[in-house]
């Protein structure tokens, strides 16, 4: 079958995070000549493809996932009954990303390649914890002495136009819930009351909004964004026991958990609290002059004539778990407009120039 007839094969798998529902094996079967290792841990299927093509020269991977978000209701289509329309393919998983899974396999399966070994990492639990799929992968390979020099992941990046943005990292992601403590009691008498709201309130300006560093050429700034505020019994005449304070912070290179911690610390000086923190990914950067960068911008050039921009906006992906392993890694794949959302479809064309892409990048890598 040609990659289109492809990829609408794979989107009538009902793949919702962590179930593959029968998509990894059939893409180690289109890839037969591809040595397939399947690890499973905690119900959790991931699936390794992998070619040898010489001894010596660079190993080059391709990682993804197969696993999807819940379709929910509103659908002009059964989300996993793909439709193709005005140009369009509508299906869950059309952009986040069973596209690039099938613009990966349609370049592994045509294009020449020059260097020691071709895979493709593929995983079943991107969308979810994360806990043991792209990480689980890692460590098998690592144990096999098969960890690959160089990781393209196809997540849709780009924005407005199709080859507009190669991601070249990303930023961590931090946790932290602080707790202002104080002694419930009477509305009317405050005297008697020591209430966490008016406590806090002269440090939340120092809290909301702040920037734990200026930003980069590469990262924006580490922001502070509070997500959730609550305290109180939800009556007007007794003052609040505690105020919970719950907030995220998208972290780039120059900020750590540390720094948060310690900022956290002296703005709530005199202050009775608890306060919990922790990091649920960490940031990356692989340089713009990267060989795994600068070959697939002049692919992309070369297949749509835009000039990608380099950036390291939204949210995690799997590509830090590579960065981790010590593995050169960047994104690209189609646009991102409709990922997640009802009646999520992908471009004929932008898939068609992406599989395009991806064949000349392996070629010429």
């Amino acid at each position: 079958m040609n990659a289109k007839e492809f990829l609408i094969e794979l989107l009538k798998f009902k793949s919702i995070t962590p179930k593959d529902d029968g998509a990894l094996n059939f893409i180690a079967l289109e890839l037969s000549e591809f040595e397939a290792f399947f690890i499973e841990k905690e119900g959790i299927k991931n699936l390794l493809l992998t070619k040898k093509f010489k001894d010596e020269g660079e190993h080059l991977a391709f990682c993804g996932h197969i696993d999807v978000v819940p379709a929910g209701e509103g659908w002009q289509n059964d989300p996993f009954k793909p439709i193709e329309k005005d140009g369009f393919i509508y299906a869950r998983g059309a952009q986040d990303m069973k596209s690039g899974v099938a613009a990966f396999v349609y370049a592994l399966k045509e294009a020449k390649f020059n260097g020691s070994r071709l895979s493709l990492m593929l995983t079943s639990d991107e969308e979810g914890e994360a806990r043991y799929g792209t990480l689980e992968l890692l460590n098998f390979m690592k144990e096999k002495d098969l960890l690959p020099d160089f990781a393209l992941v196809g997540e849709p990046t780009s924005d407005k136009h199709f080859g507009d943005t190669i991601k070249i990292g990303r930023r961590g992601s931090i946790n932290a819930t602080l707790i202002i403590k104080g002694k419930q009691g009477h509305v009317a008498y405050p005297e008697k009351c020591i209430n966490p709201i008016h406590d806090f309130a002269p440090v939340l300006k120092f809290l909301a909004g702040f920037d734990l560093d200026p930003g980069s050429a590469e990262f924006d700034p580490s922001k502070i964004v509070i997500t959730d505020i609550r305290g109180g019994l939800e009556v007007s005449n007794v003052t609040p026991n505690d105020l919970k304070i719950m907030f995220n912070v998208r972290n780039s290179l120059d900020t750590n958990v540390d720094d948060v911690k310690a900022y956290v610390e002296k703005i709530c000086e005199g202050l009775n609290y608890e306060f919990k923190i922790s990091q649920s990914s960490k940031p990356f950067l692989t340089k713009s002059d990267n060989k795994i960068v600068q070959k697939i911008n002049q692919s992309v050039q070369k297949i749509t004539s835009q000039v990608p921009k380099f950036n390291t906006k939204g949210g995690t992906s799997d590509a830090r778990f590579l960065a981790e392993f010590g593995v050169s890694v960047c994104e690209f794949g189609v646009r991102n407009d409709t990922i997640h959302a009802v009646n999520e479809r992908v471009s004929v064309e932008e898939f068609e120039k992406l599989c395009l892409i991806y064949k000349d990048f392996v070629e010429n890598f």
